[in-house]
């Protein structure tokens, strides 16, 4: 990669402060900090436990950190910004993120009835159905996306996802044995919302399961059928969304959590890595354990607990 200058980059931060050596600072490279060359650009972590250790012993010449760091002198030069993780963010898709390709893969295979609207890229080997798919979305390899199902603009489906599959809703007859509850809703995935590799987003049985703007959800995750999760939510690895559960706006579902049917989740709650939620959780609240609890109460049992051993 031909060589970047400071000039360049600092075009694309705002609200910034320069500190120490910034003189013929030239990079073709981002790594970590501890696997950083002369030629890297890094950011540090605020309030990093070890942070001047970090700072002082990197080979790079050019870090975004907080405002609070100080330079002590030594010869680098620090970029000084408010939230030094996004300003690194934008600065690796700007410089070192490859550009989109758009089209469809010859190994595809496209309905008839399809609505695609340019730019869209389609993977390797997916099956697309009926659907509508909005403007400069991405549908990675292997993708299944079933009749029916509505996709945003610039939504991005990671290789292997299943979109638009019946739910697992079941009826008895009197032999005792399972009729499927007919799923005759849909899919919906708003704009700018992200999903992992080999995650399963079930069609609604008779409402829609939603997937609100800016969301983002990881791999292998599980959403069943009329769940409806909020604008700019995070669901992340392996949790599974029961039937009908409503996820409010701001929302963290962290790793492995399971979350029982028809519960609601509040607005900018947060429910912790592998907690089994059986009960509604109130706006602002961090929810865990199995059975989750509110985190105050969680810890008091567990010091009661502790002090009974």
């Amino acid at each position: 990669m031909k060589e970047i200058d400071l000039p360049q980059i600092l075009k694309v931060i705002e609200n910034y402060k320069l500190v120490g050596n910034c003189k013929n600072i030239h990079i073709n490279n981002a790594r970590t900090i501890t696997s950083a060359n002369e030629h890297s650009i890094v950011w540090l972590k605020p309030n990093h436990k070890y942070s001047n250790k970090l700072l002082k012993n990197t080979k790079a010449k050019l870090i975004i950190c907080h405002t609070d760091m100080e330079e002590e002198g030594l010869n680098k030069c620090l970029v000084k910004v408010e939230k030094p993780k996004l300003i690194f963010t934008r600065v690796l898709n700007h410089f070192f993120v490859k550009k989109q390709s758009w089209g469809i893969h010859p190994s595809a295979i496209i309905h008839e009835e399809a609505i695609l609207e340019e730019p869209v890229y389609i993977g390797p080997n997916c099956t697309i159905g009926a659907v509508k798919i909005g403007k400069n979305s991405v549908i990675n390899g292997n993708c299944v996306l079933y009749d029916n199902v509505t996709i945003g603009s610039n939504v991005i489906i990671h290789a292997g996802t299943v979109i638009g599959a019946d739910g697992f809703g079941y009826s008895r007859n009197d032999s005792g044995e399972f009729e499927l509850f007919p799923h005759i809703g849909s899919v919906i995935i708003e704009d700018h919302v992200e999903i992992g590799s080999n995650t399963c987003i079930d069609r609604g049985s008779l409402d829609n399961t939603i997937i609100k703007k800016g969301t983002k959800i990881d791999n292998l995750v599980h959403i069943a059928h009329n769940v409806v999760v909020g604008e700019h939510s995070a669901v992340i690895a392996n949790a599974m969304i029961g039937g009908s559960v409503k996820i409010s706006d701001y929302a963290w579902v962290a790793p492995s959590v399971a979350i029982m049917n028809q519960l609601n989740i509040g607005e900018s709650a947060t429910i912790g890595l592998g907690a089994v939620l059986t009960k509604d959780v109130p706006k602002n609240e961090v929810w865990v354990g199995s059975p989750a609890r509110p985190l105050k109460q969680f810890i008091e049992i567990q010091n009661k607990l502790k002090k009974s051993l």
